[in-house]
């Protein structure tokens, strides 16, 4: 059974095993999936972006003849040189195309092939795991340790320091998808370049920033004390595959973006003049939402909120099958509870 598991995932990426060149990445991680295939490809060829080197496949098509992936890996390339395949799978099933090319001789060609989530008994993940010329690859969301192992090297990359405070806020915002986390990162080193260090303000500021990810409504809504809002909004954004975690990470932002203004309040400030200090690049249309939530919560029940949101979104990653649950739950709670006072 040749199914990689923690530190061997690493090293067989690192150094690909020519005797194994049918490689199966799946999981419910597509950023991760993805990074992996991206970094398997350029290995494998000398350019990734060349027709006759990469060949694309679709795995529901390949269903319907699948001895044509035996037949393409086979191909004795015109021009000489390595050559791979790039399989995406879907729903039907071609395991017999990769039965039949496992016991065959390959030569000078990677097969990668990219699903999402498969149950042990899956033909695809079955083969693949039994296959001598073959491996199984799971990609899960990232665990704190490996969230932090990106952070450094993004850090290191950028020859950026990061804040303990920064660290620990950022840690609790990443997660779900590595390409997602990545993405983020970069952003926020890019933001911070010069400075020597990422701050906690860097963190917040760029960070899962809300009004990009079009999530304002779902956010506003809950802390304004609105349950129909958030329960239709965090509809559409499932709808529309708005990964939950990072609703998340906007509801985080906004709980602790609401905490630096309630102290402002209680400082003496007048609500408008908090948000119009606590907020950046807050739109002109959301001011009268935001204000209202700032009276809905003090700064000690806001601390509670974001204990209680940091809880719901390391449950998000680690329960990714129940990752909307979770989210649209811990939201509705914050929206019928909104109106307390206290």
């Amino acid at each position: 059974m040749v199914a990689l598991r923690g530190k061997e995932i690493d090293a067989f990426l690192a150094r690909p095993d020519a005797g194994r060149p049918i490689i199966l990445l799946y999981g419910a991680d597509a950023g991760l999936v993805r990074e992996r295939a991206d970094a398997l490809m350029k290995s494998a060829v000398d350019d990734p972006n060349d027709p006759f080197s990469l060949v694309r496949m679709d795995g529901d098509d390949l269903a319907a003849e699948p001895s044509r992936l035996v037949e393409e890996a086979m191909t004795v390339p015109l021009f000489g040189g390595r050559r791979a395949i790039r399989v995406r799978a879907g729903s039907k099933n071609f395991s017999s195309g990769v039965d039949t090319l496992a016991e065959s001789d390959i030569k000078d060609c990677r097969i990668v092939i990219e699903a999402g989530e498969l149950r042990p008994e899956s033909p695809l993940r079955k083969v693949c795991e039994k296959a001598k010329a073959a491996v199984a690859i799971a990609c899960y969301p990232d665990t704190e340790r490996d969230l932090a192992k990106l952070i450094d090297e993004e850090l290191r990359v950028s020859n950026l320091r990061m804040a303990p405070d920064a660290r620990a806020t950022l840690m609790s915002l990443l997660g779900g998808d590595r390409q997602a986390s990545r993405n983020e990162l970069r952003k926020l080193t890019l933001y911070a370049h010069g400075t020597g260090e990422v701050t906690l303000d860097d963190v917040m500021a760029v960070v899962a920033d809300a009004s990009e990810l079009k999530i304002d409504p779902i956010v506003d809504g809950a802390f304004a004390g609105n349950p129909a809002a958030v329960e239709v909004e965090f509809n559409k954004a499932m709808i529309a595959g708005t990964y939950p975690g990072m609703i998340m990470m906007a509801a985080q932002r906004q709980a602790a973006l609401l905490h630096k203004a309630s102290l402002l309040v209680e400082a003496g400030s007048s609500a408008s003049a908090a948000v119009e200090s606590g907020f950046p690049r807050l739109h002109f249309s959301r001011k009268g939402t935001v204000e209202a939530a700032l009276r809905n919560f003090s700064a000690q029940r806001l601390v509670n909120i974001i204990d209680q949101l940091a809880v719901a979104a390391l449950d998000v990653r680690k329960q990714n099958a129940l990752g909307a649950v979770i989210a649209q739950r811990a939201l509705m709670s914050i929206a019928v509870n909104a109106r307390r006072r206290g």
